[in-house]
């Protein structure tokens, strides 16, 4: 799934490798809960995050919050103007929010919402397409990168 030709740089593909890796681990670990991101700009990781909602009982600290807040703070600022966002997971729509917030024009992910279970999204009926429709094309997406590695993270319980 992609809108717009997005051709993945070292750095990005270094970072969706460690991604996925960290959403396995969690995964074996028996996390429940388990996302990860990471943000890239300029040609460098600048901040990695997993899922902290369990731990803070804050249903906001998805992985691709927090780690566009440890972006933000990593360099000083709320705009992230040509950085990218990485995820283990298609984001969700608050997600996707925050990144439009910071000014990210690109995410990646691995899982995609059509191969996934649907309780990860609040609004079922809507696409990343829609959602980079309702913007007027502001972001770029590739979808299924690393998605071979982490499809049993996201399975149904019963289905993988």
């Amino acid at each position: 799934m992609t809108r717009n030709q997005i051709v993945m740089t070292d750095a990005e593909r270094g970072a969706m490798r460690a991604v996925a890796d960290h959403a396995c681990d969690l995964h074996a670990a028996g996390h429940d809960i388990v996302f990860t991101a990471a943000v890239v700009l300029d040609g460098q990781v600048i901040a990695t995050a997993r899922n902290e909602v369990s731990d803070s009982d804050d249903p906001s600290r998805h992985a691709e919050v927090v780690a566009i807040a440890r972006a933000a703070k990593a360099v000083g600022d709320r705009d992230l103007s040509g950085a990218t966002l990485l995820a283990s997971c298609q984001p969700c729509e608050m997600c996707l929010a925050t990144m439009r917030w910071a000014g990210i024009g690109r995410v990646i992910f691995a899982a995609q919402k059509a191969n996934i279970a649907d309780t990860y999204f609040r609004f079922p009926g809507l696409g990343i397409s829609d959602y980079h429709a309702a913007c007027e094309g502001c972001f770029d997406f590739l979808g299924g990168v690393e998605e071979e590695r982490v499809a049993h993270v996201y399975a149904a319980k019963g289905s993988a």
